[in-house]
């Protein structure tokens, strides 16, 4: 216990002695040392900052660490200051690094490392403490909105340091937004972002994101689901007939209508005339019996609800009762048609052949009157030779084409 004792108070003697070679040598100013190595500081507010002082060639000099007011907080590896909060958690010839724990704004400022040599040689700690906004609040004019309308939100975060950026989304397209930074009496920062759009039906239920981006934390947002009502959208399904519209048959129509709120009337009517009389018409269907070319027009349905209306239009033509039999009897006219083109084709084909056939084996065509000719002195007895016969059968050949 003595030589615990000896120590400390042998210590203490030297920095006494460290300090007032200081103030005697005051006119002496440190220089910023080459052979210091330090690293600035930042972090949040109530965690643990880390100050590192290393020496890269030590001559056995003492070194010492000083807070922003040039008190000594560490003398080698003896704390001259009170606040328990420095702790130290190395200290060998090329180092002396010290903890400080539970950081408050209050610690914020330039630390000194200093080499005890001729002149003093010092390196700086920049700490920067980081306080983090609360949660950001979002907050819109509207409620409930109309398609087609402008809207307006705005979203807050409060009391940061340094000032944090404010993003918005809406579904997962970033909007620009307009901010405004104020810095309020105890060197916080509020900042506030106004952010303007014009909704259509395609935003009913899409969330719009406030994002904080802060170096002291992470995925900080606040969100607001949009409700935006808008006018029927109407669409006519033909339920029957599924193809042409023809005499005595039956139509039917079913008008489909959705919006928001849901559309609180379905109307039907003709353009420009009224509906047949005999018209059956149900909630959003219409039925009409026994089609006759009278009934031809433009048939609407209209849906309303509280933001407006719309209406969609079906064209009904009605066509002879006999309308479109004919078409298959013509597919087949046509297929008869080209089986006997390629008849009268494959005829001309063999007579062409024949013919070139037959001319290559033509033969020697004797008259009755040449019968004889050649044993004949004159025309007459040629003739009466033909008359009489030949005796040469080999003369009498004849071939026929």
């Amino acid at each position: 216990m003595a030589n615990a004792g000896s120590g400390s108070l042998a210590t203490i003697l030297l920095l006494f002695l460290f300090q007032a070679a200081l103030h005697k040598g005051a006119a002496q100013e440190p220089v910023v040392s080459q052979n210091l190595v330090t690293d600035n500081v930042s972090v949040v507010e109530g965690d643990t900052a880390i100050i590192s002082c290393r020496v890269k060639n030590n001559d056995d000099s003492v070194i010492q660490l000083l807070n922003p007011n040039r008190q000594t907080i560490y003398f080698r590896d003896m704390r001259p200051l009170k606040d328990t909060r420095f702790q130290l958690v190395n200290f060998s010839d090329n180092e002396l690094r010290v903890s400080l724990s539970n950081v408050s704004l209050s610690d914020e400022g330039r630390y000194v490392c200093q080499l005890y040599t001729d002149p003093p040689q010092e390196a700086y700690v920049d700490i920067t403490v980081l306080i983090p906004p609360g949660n950001p609040i979002i907050e819109a004019r509207d409620e409930v909105l109309s398609e087609g309308n402008e809207t307006e939100m705005t979203c807050s975060a409060m009391s940061s340091k340094p000032a944090a950026v404010i993003r918005w989304m809406k579904g997962d397209k970033e909007l620009p937004g307009k901010p405004r930074v104020e810095l309020t009496y105890d060197k916080m920062y509020t900042v506030t972002s106004r952010l303007s759009f014009t909704v259509s039906k395609e935003d009913d239920g899409v969330p719009v994101s406030c994002i904080v981006d802060h170096p002291a934390v992470k995925d900080l947002r606040a969100q607001k689901y949009l409700e935006v009502q808008y006018k029927p959208e109407v669409k006519i399904v033909v339920e029957f007939p599924q193809g042409l519209t023809r005499e005595g048959e039956n139509l039917e129509l079913t008008c489909q209508a959705k919006g928001k709120p849901q559309p609180q009337r379905v109307n039907w009517l003709k353009v420009d005339d009224d509906v047949p009389s005999h018209a059956v018409i149900t909630g959003g269907d219409l039925y009409i019996e026994n089609l006759n070319k009278s009934y031809n027009g433009t048939y609407r349905c209209v849906a309303s609800n509280t933001v407006g209306e719309s209406f969609d239009d079906y064209v009904l033509y009605v066509y002879d009762s006999r309308a479109g039999e004919g078409a298959p009897r013509a597919v087949d006219h046509a297929v008869i048609g080209g089986v006997v083109a390629v008849v009268v084709f494959a005829m001309l084909c063999l007579l062409i052949v024949l013919g070139r056939y037959f001319a290559r084996h033509k033969g020697t065509y004797f008259t009755h009157e040449a019968k004889g000719a050649d044993d004949a002195a004159d025309a007459d007895t040629a003739i009466i030779n033909a008359e009489g016969g030949h005796t040469n059968s080999d003369e009498k050949k004849e071939y026929y084409i």
